[in-house]
């Protein structure tokens, strides 16, 4: 096979993450919700494997293309571990053969957990991989979509998964998925999760799917902008007062983020996108994981380079679309700093004026920032003076969440 060099990044790119899929859609697993496992009919018969080496010359460009110090490899599908051992064996040996002087690499790996064991979880730790473990909260909850190929629960098979992670001492992190079931239960799920397995890197994705039903905007297992809200509100509530410095949530991280100044840091609520692209099996590239269509078909690293794949123009557009649609409700919201409109692909509502683009979960993000502005405001202000937002514990009076109106935090430049 003959790909492609690498080309030479232009000096505005610093750098570009992409998530690997190895294994394209295939999974162990047939979530209800899950976005992903249907992809397969955009390869038909294909064997979706990842070769040798395409691996090799991802990982050549991959390394070659970043012009920073610190470089993530993201492993997901699907169902990554369906790839084998071996080939994560030679995946770390081509990241040392091509690693360049001072850098560090990095890797992730998204999984239902179900076939982790002793050789898998000394593997991850001789290697210092972060695992990222899908479970959406207690048993009844989380075997509510999360079922097998026959139907069967899952929720035994990922705790058993989680226990050879402890055991080997492997980091994690919980990727728990906000449905019309959970959202009812915020304080159930988030106890379970803190207490029960535990964890303290917690994320919390809201699950929008479009309707089938012309009669809806969204299936009935997605979340509503209202239950997201108050799903987030009430667990805010309670880690504010027990559990800052101490568990850590992704959004909140990215809302203190947002209060103190800075970028939110995640692609959700960024003002754009475009940097954070998908690669399947074969070395197609997409705009975006939840964009992996024909619309968004970028090309293929074999014939082209990622830098140039990354940097076509409709890949600058797709990341600049994402503030240029955004409706007029939104540029004139006050919450626009820490929002910015949300993931494009939940943008399936029409505003009260007419206008296209308004979020599904657009009340709950409105509701969820105003309701956590006053100690989103007393934490950026510890930030400030050199203190940890851990000391807001040490004063109940100002964890009090508030209705008042939200102003963004001071820009640091």
């Amino acid at each position: 096979m003959k790909v492609k060099p690498a080309s030479k990044h232009p000096p505005s790119l610093q750098a570009f993450h992409v998530m690997l899929k190895p294994r394209g859609p295939i999974c162990n697993l047939a979530c209800s919700y899950c976005f992903y496992l249907h992809k397969d009919a955009l390869y038909p018969h294909a064997p979706f494997r990842m070769s040798d080496e395409l691996l090799e010359a991802f990982t050549l460009q991959y390394i070659q293309a970043q012009n920073v110090p610190e470089i993530t490899f993201a492993w997901q599908g699907g169902e990554p571990t369906l790839m084998g051992l071996d080939f994560f064996h030679k995946a770390v040996d081509y990241q040392r053969k091509y690693r360049q002087p001072g850098q560090k690499i990095n890797n992730s790996l998204q999984t239902n957990a179900v076939l982790l064991d002793d050789e898998w979880c000394q593997f991850f730790k001789q290697h210092n991989f972060l695992l990222g473990v899908s479970l959406d909260g207690p048993r009844e909850l989380h075997d509510t979509y999360r079922v097998d190929k026959g139907g069967q629960p899952t929720f035994e098979r990922v705790m058993q998964g989680v226990k050879y992670l402890k055991k080997y001492r492997v980091e994690y992190n919980i990727l728990a998925c906000v449905n019309d079931r959970t959202a009812q239960h915020p304080l159930e799920v988030y106890q379970f999760l803190r207490d029960e397995v535990p964890a303290t890197f917690l994320q919390f994705i809201p699950i929008v799917e479009k309707s089938t039903n012309p009669a809806h905007t969204v299936s009935p297992r997605s979340v509503m902008g209202s239950a997201y809200g108050h799903f987030l509100t009430t667990i805010f509530d309670e880690w504010v007062k027990n559990d800052v410095g101490k568990v850590f949530v992704q959004i909140f991280d990215v809302a203190l983020a947002a209060w103190a100044g800075f970028r939110p840091g995640l692609c959700v609520h960024e003002a754009t996108c475009g940097q954070a692209l998908a690669m399947e099996h074969n070395g197609d590239l997409y705009s975006c994981d939840h964009f992996v269509d024909s619309k968004h078909f970028l090309g293929n690293m074999i014939a082209q380079s990622l830098v140039e794949l990354i940097h076509l123009p409709q890949q600058r557009q797709f990341g600049r679309d994402k503030k240029a649609a955004l409706p007029r409700q939104c540029r004139k919201c006050r919450v626009r700093f820490v929002c910015n409109g949300g993931c494009p692909k939940d943008r399936l509502l029409t505003t009260p004026d007419g206008e296209p683009g308004l979020n599904v979960l657009c009340d709950g993000y409105l509701a969820f920032f105003n309701h956590i502005d006053r100690p989103m405001r007393r934490m950026a202000t510890l930030i400030q003076a050199n203190r940890a937002p851990a000391d807001i514990m040490e004063q109940p009076q100002l964890q009090k969440t508030s209705r008042a109106t939200v102003k963004p935090g001071r820009k640091r430049h």
